[in-house]
């Protein structure tokens, strides 16, 4: 008998997949990580983004590794066929979509998490506390109660496909969770304006309620949702027997970056007794700036909010989250008992409201950590500073075009997005889009504003300087006179130091 447990103990250690030499994999991750540290400090002397060519395409059509191979070779793979052929939002020149830039702080977050390997869905230890002190952060932020509840998620899209549960829920009833939405929840009626996210569209889509109760509400000259319109749709709807239930407002459009009236929204709300949601994607940090902060009034009386740390806060992806102000509410719309979910009065297993009572994950990862070190490292305050710089360089970018007669802006600018065109068609702008992304110099991306296509720059990386914007607006430029005259344009990227 002690034989078959020694060879069946040998058997089981041997299939461990720790490193058999811890030196050699030592110098490698410190290998690795000093090149990725390279890779950042030095981000300027290469292009924001490169076509990925088919060889490197084809070589991630090979079949499913049976046998093991060489880390290092694993690596070299990644350094070559991977990091030159990203997204490209860690460089300064990229203003296509609302990606935030990341730090080596976070990054560095980031591997001490993965260390941990921590499941935050429950039980008692420390990495579920950080999360709990970044919702308390959140909570006197945007001066919500105590009894308040907050979750980390991926992003603002899962955010909102969750407060959209929590305020069904609010309407129907717990029981709803069982019976389903019935001929109550068929009647179930919620608002954005036309300018909000799809996202919230497919939220109502997922949760049942089906994409035609969402109303689209026309927005105003500032893109704003229009407020009297909103009173008079909810009034239409209660009188053929609708039932309204959410109103969604917008912190950050993610076309022009507009925020909706929410002090207005949130008036109308509690007089309709209609549960009021904010979209603060990226928009809902301006609150770190003095300077912006004003723009957020009213959206201390909203009954959720979700918002994304990965842009505005500059922790490396994904860190969305979601801040609930009655708590218990936001519970049950998720809490299910279960005999392996069951809570102790002490061990690993003590505790009283886990992560997984406020989501639908019982696997999540330690997200907070990442965030943890930004706000710590960083402070409110820089961060602060960084938000409202972003700002000031759109406006930068703004008198830039102003001032060039064959550019012309298209919307207003609100906070960090600014939408423009060269003067000429949308099938010339179309092209000049993609011929600057190609050259590397920038990496700007396209929207429909009143029917025009426009080139929209979301300033949205700390590492930005007035020498990235004017670097965009001379390419937007120099492609442009080139797609007037006619013709094929040979993309080549401009050298390095013009970067």
């Amino acid at each position: 008998m002690n034989e078959i447990i020694r060879n069946t103990q040998s058997a089981v250690t041997s299939t461990s997949l720790d490193p058999q030499d811890w030196s050699e994999f030592r110098a490698l991750a410190h290998r690795m990580l000093d090149e990725t540290i390279d890779g950042i400090a030095n981000v300027r002397a290469r292009p924001v983004w490169q076509p990925i060519p088919e060889e490197v395409r084809a070589a991630f059509r090979a079949d499913l590794p049976r046998e093991a191979s060489d880390l290092a070779e694993v690596y070299r793979e990644f350094a070559e066929h991977v990091a030159p052929y990203a997204t490209g939002n860690v460089h300064p020149g990229f203003m296509g979509w609302v990606h935030g830039g990341g730090t080596a702080v976070g990054m560095l977050a980031e591997m001490l998490a993965a260390g941990l390997n921590a499941n935050l869905g429950g039980r008692d230890h420390m990495p579920i506390e950080v999360e709990r002190q970044i919702v308390d952060w959140m909570r006197r932020l945007f001066a919500f109660p105590d009894s308040a509840s907050g979750i980390f998620v991926t992003g603002t899209s899962m955010a909102n496909l969750m407060a959209v549960l929590v305020a069904r829920t609010s309407a129907l009833g717990t029981l709803a969770r069982q019976h389903g939405i019935g001929n109550d929840g068929a009647l179930l009626t919620a608002y954005i304006s036309r300018a909000a996210h799809g996202c919230v569209s497919r939220a109502m889509d997922i949760a049942g309620l089906g994409t035609d109760a969402l109303r689209k509400i026309d927005v105003d000259a500032d893109h704003r949702i229009d407020v009297a319109a909103l009173r008079a749709q909810i009034a239409v709807d209660r009188e053929v027997g609708f039932k309204p239930f959410l109103v969604v407002a917008s912190a950050g459009t993610v076309d022009i970056g507009a925020i909706d009236d929410l002090r207005a929204i949130a008036e109308l709300c509690r007089e309709e007794g209609i549960w009021f949601h904010v979209d603060g994607a990226f928009g809902a940090l301006a609150i770190l700036s003095p300077e912006l902060a004003p723009l957020l009034g009213g959206i201390e009386l909203a009954d959720s909010i979700a918002l994304d740390f990965h842009k505005w806060g500059q922790v490396p992806y994904d860190a969305g989250f979601l801040l609930v102000r009655d708590g218990e509410r936001h519970r049950q719309a998720f809490a299910q008992p279960a005999a392996y979910l069951r809570r102790e009065a002490r061990g690993l297993a003590a505790g009283a409201v886990w992560p997984c009572d406020l989501g639908p994950d019982l696997s999540r990862g330690f997200r907070a950590l990442k965030t943890w070190f930004t706000l710590k490292t960083f402070g409110a305050d820089r961060l602060g500073a960084v938000i409202a710089r972003s700002c000031a360089l759109a406006k930068y970018l703004e008198a830039r075009v102003l001032a060039e007669p064959r550019l012309e802006l298209l919307a207003p600018v609100n906070l960090n997005i600014v939408c423009f065109r060269y003067r000429a068609d949308d099938a010339v702008n179309r092209e000049i889009v993609a011929d600057v992304q190609e050259s590397g110099v920038a990496a700007p991306s396209s929207t429909t504003l009143d029917g025009r296509l426009a080139i929209r720059a979301a300033i949205v990386n700390h590492r930005t300087e007035e020498a990235d914007v004017d670097a965009l607006v001379a390419a937007v430029l120099e492609f442009g006179e080139r797609r007037s005259r006619g013709g094929l344009i040979e993309v080549e990227a401009p050298p390095l130091a013009a970067q």
